[in-house]
């Protein structure tokens, strides 16, 4: 992504690494680690560098190392590294289809995690009331981990043992509030953007068809990765009704040369602003969200999907 102001490419950067948990500085996180290097034990460097090298790895090698990841991660001792490598793997594990079992053992470890390493509430930030002109105290939010935990429950149908202690559970179900919030604010989108051609494209003139929406970014592996597949099913199902939004939010600049080279057919649109990005709670990318031709939202992936994985999604729209 190289949004239309450097400023705010530098924001969504670091939106986007916070709710990736991709990379091992995580340890940011924690108040007490921020300003201090983190030192793996030998125990949990080659765990570390393991989860560095995850996308280097074919699709069916990767999903056995993440499972392995997973249980090793889990009988490490109970310390703030643990929690970072069980946050790190959990936040890889969903870019493509690694199978049901490996992400349950992946949800598995990061609940037991914070069971033995509990992480404080997130400190409230004062909001600008725009009535008073006055700061307000916001509502305190659940950790991080809480909300990548309550992720793969809610959208990748795992469980998690959450017979945790009351700090734990509370955050948990804070984090899973969250997100049926953010859900029910995409359950309408209503906007307007033009693609790259200068053509303007409205959510709500669409209904009859069946509207893949896709955010994403030049610079985004995973985004790069799905890319062809959208095109694919772009191809095997636009005459039967089907339209394909990526939406990106950077400059036509970074985009057009992108999209030529590929000879990528579905509508790119643009959202310089973010305005769309905001209305669907875009915090990382790929996101993808499937409405059916009645305009209802029928199914929604939180990361990378595979071709096998958007026809399940287009399925519950009535394409098959």
């Amino acid at each position: 992504m190289k949004p239309a102001s450097s400023l705010r490419r530098t924001k969504l950067f670091f939106a986007l690494v916070a709710t990736l948990a991709a990379l091992v500085t995580f340890g940011l996180q924690f108040a007490s680690a921020q300003n201090k290097e983190i030192v793996w034990s030998a125990d949990e460097k080659p765990l570390a560098d393991q989860i560095h090298g995850l996308r280097a790895l074919a699709d069916d090698v990767r999903a056995g190392t993440t499972k392995d990841l997973a249980l090793k991660i889990r009988k490490l001792p109970a310390t703030d590294n643990k929690l970072r490598l069980a946050v790190n793997l959990a936040g890889l594990s969903t870019e493509g289809d690694f199978g049901h079992d490996t992400l349950q053992e992946v949800a598995t470890t990061l609940a037991e995690t914070l069971r033995e390493r509990p992480v404080p509430w997130e400190k409230p930030a004062e909001q600008k009331n725009s009535d008073a002109g006055s700061n307000v105290a916001a509502t305190r939010a659940p950790a991080y981990p809480y909300i990548e935990l309550a992720t793969l429950v809610r959208y990748e149908h795992v469980e998690a043992p959450v017979d945790l202690n009351n700090n734990n559970e509370e955050q948990f179900r804070a984090a899973m509030a969250r997100l049926e919030a953010d859900d029910r604010k995409r359950e309408h989108p209503e906007f307007a953007l033009k693609d790259l051609s200068g053509k303007t494209w409205t959510f709500s003139e669409l209904r009859g068809k069946v509207v893949l929406v896709n955010f994403w970014a030049t610079w985004c592996p995973p985004c790069r990765k799905e890319m062809p597949d959208l095109e694919t099913l772009y191809g095997r199902f636009g005459s039967k009704g089907l339209v394909v939004l990526g939406i990106s939010d950077e400059e036509a600049a970074k985009v057009e040369p992108f999209i030529r080279e590929r000879k990528v057919s579905f509508p790119v649109l643009l959202d310089p602003g973010r305005k769309a990005n905001e209305m669907f709670v875009v915090e990382g990318i790929p996101k993808s969200f499937v409405y059916d031709r009645e305009g209802k939202l029928v199914a929604q992936s939180i990361d990378m999907r595979t071709q096998k994985q958007f026809l399940e999604m287009l399925g519950k729209a009535g394409l098959e």
